[in-house]
Parts: C-alpha cells; structure tokens; sequence
C-alpha cells in the first residue's frame, strides 16, 4: 500500500468521524430544542432562560465584569 493510499484512508476516517460527531450534535441541538419548548410550555420565558445559561458558563470574575459594564451603561443611558 502507497503512502498516498494510507493517507487517503486516514483522511477519509477523519472525515467520517467528523460526519459522525456532527450528526450527534445535530442530535444534541434537537433536544435542547426540546427543553426550551417543553419550558415555554410550561410557562417560562426562553429567551431569559437561554441568558442564564450563557451566564452560568461564565466564570465569576468574567459575569461580575459584565454585569457591572451593563449596569455603568444602563445609568449613563438613564436605564437604571
């Protein structure tokens, strides 16, 4: 077997592994789908529960700096 022939092969796992893990999050973006509207069913506000998410996968130091910048903004703007 070639060189060219061993990289084609390699190439072509890496490709389907790829195809693979793709499908799985098309898969995983379906079911949170799913959440959300299962939630807003429920009663809840989505698109503030999608805010606590982002904020949850903030670090602390990260989130404090951004709500205190949205808190500066919001009073220059007459918000607060």
């Amino acid at each position: 077997m070639s060189e060219g022939a061993i990289a084609a092969d390699q190439l072509r796992l890496f490709i389907e592994r790829i195809e693979r893990l793709e499908e799985e999050k098309k898969g995983i973006a379906d079911d949170i789908k799913d959440v959300y509207a299962e939630a807003k069913a429920t009663g809840y506000d989505t698109k503030t529960m999608r805010q606590i998410v982002r904020l949850r996968k903030m670090e602390n130091h990260v989130r404090e700096e951004a709500e205190a910048l949205l808190e500066t903004y919001k009073a220059a703007l007459g918000l607060a």
